[in-house]
Formats: structure tokens, sequence, C-alpha cells
């Protein structure tokens, strides 16, 4: 059909016996993830370094919060207050993914000026920067929400909690009001900053939304127009806590040629932590999301272009990132597990 997609062209072919079965180019079932789903960075501030490895300072915590005045004795001093100080490593290791294109192959979506999706090069740029996103997700659900990785750790249990137990969300004897007051409390005791945001599951999240104490606060705010909803906002109110965001990117969990579709972060997990906004060097912060311009161009998630073997007729799109995300204070936050 190349040279002949005038009306006149394609009466002669089809006159001919050909029969249009070229791909439509307005729609296609592509299943990319809504960019919004993706929340690795929107919890751990992001600090760019310079070095893929090094230290960073941490300051004595009993040293800063204990009272060092002392009374001045008559013609003398006090002793010199002691503020210790000792240091922490990162290491930012790098990752990347790689995607063919065959030139041969995409003759015909070029030839065709087949628009959009139908481009087997915008298709795979989209590709290789959505899975930059998904691999951060999972390296922060490896790193930062699961059980066993923060020192303070709950568990919801279906009856008679004890210890770091906790009724799980579904329970309509848990009150979740007074139970997230009670990890603020021990938050702002361990680490003295209170809790700005709170990482739900999906699960978790549904489960609070549904709670019977929670509707019974809100059921009295709505009208006819606008009904009264429990969303994230809501739940932040409730809490007093700045942010609470749902943890719903998803992927597949199998290898290749199989499926085998999950959420990336525990859908029964829920995580309450204090963090900074952007690196700071007079805060701290329960994590971190160190990343390394890896490529020298200031951005730690790159891509690139290149072409394959002579008389392969390939290219190759890449996509290479280099992160650590690291645990930075353990009293600055508290994991619950199995909390529906």
């Amino acid at each position: 059909m190349f040279g002949q997609t005038t009306n006149t062209g394609i009466q002669s072919q089809i006159a001919k016996g050909w029969k249009p079965n070229n791909y439509l180019t307005n729609l296609s079932m592509a299943f990319f993830a809504d960019p919004s789903d993706f929340v690795a960075t929107k919890i751990f501030p992001i600090c760019p370094v310079s070095q893929s490895s090094s230290y960073y300072y941490t300051f004595s915590k009993a040293d800063l919060a204990r009272d060092n005045v002392q009374r001045k004795p008559a013609f003398g001093k006090v002793q010199p207050a002691v503020m210790g100080q000792t240091d922490d490593t990162y290491k930012c290791q790098v990752d990347q993914v790689i995607v063919g294109i065959d030139q041969i192959g995409a003759l015909d979506y070029t030839r065709s000026l087949a628009p959009g999706v139908a481009d087997p090069r915008r298709a795979k740029v989209r590709f290789a920067t959505e899975q930059m996103l998904l691999h951060q997700d999972v390296l922060f659900a490896n790193s930062f929400f699961k059980s066993g990785v923060w020192e303070n750790e709950y568990t919801g249990v279906d009856s008679d909690p004890s210890g770091k137990q906790f009724l799980k969300f579904t329970d309509g004897n848990f009150d979740p009001v007074a139970f997230f007051d009670e990890r603020k409390r021990e938050i702002k005791l361990a680490g003295r900053r209170t809790p700005n945001k709170l990482c739900l599951g999906v699960d978790a999240f549904n489960a609070l939304k549904n709670h019977g104490d929670i509707l019974e606060r809100v059921k009295y705010t709505g009208s006819t127009a606008n009904p009264a909803v429990v969303n994230e906002k809501v739940l932040a109110e409730l809490f007093g806590i700045d942010e609470v965001l749902v943890l719903q990117s998803t992927y597949n969990a199998a290898g290749i040629g199989q499926e085998e579709m999950d959420f990336i972060c525990d859908p029964a997990g829920a995580l309450l932590c204090y963090t900074t906004s952007s690196p700071a060097i007079d805060e701290p912060s329960a994590g971190y999301i160190f990343t390394w311009d890896m490529l020298g161009n200031g951005q730690h998630i790159a891509f690139d272009q290149f072409e394959g073997e002579k008389a392969t007729h390939t290219e190759f799109i890449e996509g290479i990132m280099s992160s650590d995300m690291k645990k930075t204070c353990d009293d600055l936050a508290c994991y619950m597990t199995n909390c529906v």
C-alpha cells in the first residue's frame, strides 16, 4: 500500500481484491499504569549525592535532648557540654533496563504514518520509563514497607492484643483514633518529632475508610448535594497527620510468560513516620532516598537510545538509575503489619 494512499489508489487496490486490514491507530489495550500510582518518591525525600558511596553525620539525640545547663559557681565556670556525633554511610547501586526495537518491522509503522501508540519507538520509550518508576516502588517496598525493617513494629491480631499487638482495622472494637494517637505519642517521645505521614496499603486504607468509628465521626458532615465521604484527606484530619498516602501501584510478580498481578506494597501494611520535605542538616528524617547521577548529567534516572550490532537492524532504548533507599532513623517510624 506504500505509495497508494490516495482515494483513487485505494479504490484501485480494493478493485484488485485487496481488503483493508490496518490496525486501528486511535486506541490500543496498553496497560500502562496511572503515573500517580507510583509513590516511592512521595514519601521519603530525595537527596542527590555527588559520589556513589560516602558518609553523613549523625548527631547524638541523647546529648541534644539533655538539659546541659548548670548553675555557674562563684568565681568559676561549668564544664563544657558534650555534643556527640557519629557517622553513617550510603551506597547507591546502578540498575538498568534495555528494550529492543526491530528497525525492519518498524518500517511498516513509519511508512503508514501511524500515530501515537502504534509507533514502536514511542511505545518502548514509555515502557522503559514506566519500568524505572515500577522498579523504584519495588525498591521502596523492600527497603521501607515490610515486616522486619523497622524496630518499632506492631502486628494486627483477631482478639486479645497485648504488647506490640493491636486489633485489626476490620474489627469493630478497634479504636483507630486512639490507636494512632498512641503511635504518634511514641514517635514524638522517642524521636522528638510528631509523625507527618501515614502510608497505607490498599486493604488497610479500605478497612479504615469503612470502619464504623470513623463513619460515625463524619456522618453529619455531608449534605444531599455533597455527601460525606472518607478519603485520604479526611483520615489525615481525623488522625492529626499532614498527609495520608495510599500505596496502590501494581506489578506482575511472575516470570516471563506468566501473570500474577499483585500490589507492590503490602496491601495489609501501614507505615507512620516523620520525614522532611527535602534534605536538611538541622532535623532528622525516618528515611532518605540517596540518588547518584551516574552519567554526570544531574539525573539519577536517565535514558539513552543506541544502535545494535551491524546487520541486526536493531536499536535499543536504555533506562538506567542509581539510588540507595536507606532507613536513617528508627525512632521516627512505626510499621504495622497484618492490619486486616
